[in-house]
């Protein structure tokens, strides 16, 4: 008889309940109202995978994650917890922490290209409708088959110029470009900009193998994206963590079912990917979160309700730790029921009736079993966290930051020639051409050729883009989409 895998603890009813390494990239959930404990329960899930060797990454959300580099204990609940649960092996313990920061500030930048992001992904940022969605993709197009690298803010900007300003010459071969989806588009641009999503775009690019590290001792390195800042703009966080799952999925390579995960991906505040999604990205994130098991990728969704997820993502989660739901009207008694019937039924308890009792830090948990099938549910009280609950100081979050082997690397912003520079390159040696020729033309010179007019479109175009940029960084990063985009190197 094969000898039983053991879990990765993180609750206890009647018994311990956890997590087996080798189910853990089946994928779970993490659900309950405000205040009900989901926060701890993903420390907890974190530092039990960090201390298998599993990598993780999490976005800090609430900037209260920052403590888990060093030991806790201090926290009064903590000791009663540990008390009720008779833990008497418990001891507090630090984890090695990677801070990340999209806006360069709390933590190492990361960069994705615009070509890698894709004209799908970005249309979701943008908030862009179906015909300025179909312009966008045709401004990739026309990109790709002329050399050009979009590769930030500013290039999609120059090239969106470029093609409004010579919409008549690409309409045969690319379909109609009008200049109202043309001014939409820059318009959501500039507001883009202007809420800092600009330094998402750049180089050097993220490498993958970054997020899947372990320090000297054998523990998986937690990776966290300082959040606090981003959730101000909850479309553009929900298409980052899109992005970070497609990159995962299209650039690691198959492992079948692991002993472990290579790594575990929480998702938090997962309601807001799918706030207003189209289907067409609906169906890609399915497709995803399904394959990308295969690369020994663990996905776990946090959200309020399960209910906030689709059908066929939500079907696919077979860890589940299930908080306590409110049931103040007749609606809220309706979500409460539809939660507790995803459970594999427990005859000797009241689901439905049980998610609306438990207290803060109390759940009811099922996990997956050595032959993958859902466990019966039981209530269960969480194990308390061993890492420190006070968030970091901005010194000691410095501190570690700069002791980082990565430190350095992503902090030195690298420029190369892309769509911009091309573009204004063609414009000042056309305009250069055109000075030359001046004195010919007043000679009676030769009518321009198609060529030239064509040249004279572009430098046009570079002209009105150039006029508003000049002054800004050039950078550059990497994305693997889903969705199938040139990868612009």
């Amino acid at each position: 008889m094969a000898e039983k895998s053991p879990s990765l603890v993180i609750s206890k009813g009647k018994s311990e309940i956890g997590i087996l390494p080798k189910m853990a990239n089946r994928h779970g959930l993490i659900a309950g109202a405000t205040g009900t404990g989901k926060t701890v329960t993903l420390r907890v899930m974190a530092e039990r995978f960090s201390g298998i060797g599993v990598p993780v990454f999490m976005a800090d959300v609430k900037g209260d994650l920052s403590g888990l580099p060093f030991p806790g204990g201090e926290n009064p609940k903590v000791a009663e917890r540990v008390q009720k649960l008779g833990l008497s092996d418990f001891s507090p313990q630090g984890f090695p922490v990677a801070f990340w920061d999209l806006f360069r500030e709390q933590g190492h930048p990361v960069r994705t290209t615009v070509s890698e992001m894709g004209p799908l992904l970005l249309s979701r940022i943008l908030n862009l409708n179906d015909v300025q969605s179909g312009v966008l993709t045709i401004a990739f197009k026309i990109a790709d088959d002329s050399g050009l690298l979009l590769l930030d803010l500013k290039d999609l900007r120059s090239m969106i110029q470029y093609v409004g300003d010579n919409a008549e010459q690409f309409q045969t071969q690319y379909g109609n470009i009008s200049a109202a989806s043309i001014g939409a588009i820059q318009r959501n641009l500039l507001a883009l900009e202007q809420q800092g999503a600009e330094k998402f775009f750049g180089e050097p690019a993220l490498d993958l193998q970054d997020f899947m590290q372990t320090d000297a001792a054998g523990k998986g390195v937690i990776n966290i994206i300082t959040a606090d800042k981003l959730m101000q703009s909850p479309r553009l966080y929900a298409t980052f963590l899109l992005w970070m799952l497609s990159e995962l999925f299209e650039n690691l390579p198959e492992v079948g079912d692991p002993p472990k995960p290579k790594l575990v991906f929480f998702f938090d505040e997962a309601h807001l990917l799918f706030d207003e999604l189209p289907k067409v990205l609906e169906e890609k994130i399915e497709q995803v979160v399904r394959l990308i098991r295969s690369k020994g990728i663990g996905v776990y969704f946090i959200t309020q309700n399960p209910l906030d997820l689709p059908e066929t993502i939500l079907g696919q989660l077979g860890n589940r730790v299930q908080h306590a739901l409110r049931a103040f009207t007749p609606r809220d008694q309706k979500t409460v029921k539809a939660a507790a019937d995803t459970f594999r039924a427990n005859p000797k308890l009241n689901v439905a009736k049980v998610i609306t009792e438990l207290e803060v830090g109390e759940a009811l948990v099922s996990m997956l079993d050595e032959k993958g099938a859902p466990t019966v549910v039981e209530r269960a009280l969480i194990y308390p966290p061993r890492s420190r609950l006070i968030p970091l100081t901005p010194e000691e979050r410095s501190k570690i930051i700069q002791g980082s082997a990565l430190y350095g690397h992503y902090e030195k912003v690298v420029d190369r020639e892309s769509a911009f520079e091309k573009l204004k390159s063609r414009a000042e040696e056309k305009q250069a051409q055109a000075e030359a020729a001046a004195p010919a033309r007043g000679r009676g010179a030769a009518p321009k050729s198609q060529a030239e007019i064509i040249v004279g479109a572009v430098a046009k175009s570079a002209a009105h883009a150039i006029g508003s940029q000049i002054g800004r960084q050039i950078i550059r990063g990497v994305l693997g989409s889903i969705f199938g985009g040139s990868r612009g190197r």
